[in-house]
């Protein structure tokens, strides 16, 4: 044990400092969009991701904005496990048959007013997938949409301004 200890002292910190974002646009919007949040909700915004159908791109920019370079904590964006929890349903994805059922289920379960984000251009129209034997196309098909994030898959950014739009 004190072996390690010794190493750990001679060795310091070898990570990286995380890159800090300079991006103005992001800086304004963040800020606009922590003071909308607080106003309306009076807490921080509680998001709920549901995965209908896609092929993970959207997600993967998704959990992007909770890397520390975007870092949605901060603006007051927090993911949950539990519909019942949450503010907003963020939707991914063409709707796939078999996930029909849970999708309205889901939407069910969100407390009113039910506020639904579409991500991605499946989730907008279907996509490259569009309407088939194995998917219903957008999300729309099955319940009602507030907001559409077009892009394939669409930037950390554009996501945020999509939590934006729900404001304006």
């Amino acid at each position: 044990m004190i072996r390690i200890l010794r190493q750990m002292f001679r060795t310091g910190i070898v990570t990286d400092r995380s890159p800090q974002v300079d991006d103005p646009k992001i800086r304004v919007v963040g800020l606009e969009f922590e003071n909308s949040v607080r106003k309306r909700f009076r807490r921080s915004l509680t998001v709920r991701a549901v995965d209908a159908g896609s092929c993970n791109g959207c997600e993967l920019e998704i959990h992007a904005m909770n890397n520390p370079v975007y870092d949605c904590e901060r603006l007051g964006i927090h993911f949950t496990a539990s519909p019942r929890f949450a503010d907003v349903l963020l939707v991914t994805g063409p709707v796939s048959r078999n996930m029909e059922a849970a999708l309205r289920r889901t939407y069910d379960a969100v407390a009113s007013p039910k506020i639904v984000i579409a991500v991605g251009d499946c989730g907008c129209n279907g996509g490259i997938f569009a309407e088939t034997y194995a998917s219903l196309g957008g999300v729309d098909k099955v319940i009602p949409v507030n907001v559409y994030i077009p892009g394939c898959p669409p930037t950390p950014a554009d996501i945020l301004n999509g939590f934006y739009k729900i404001f304006l």
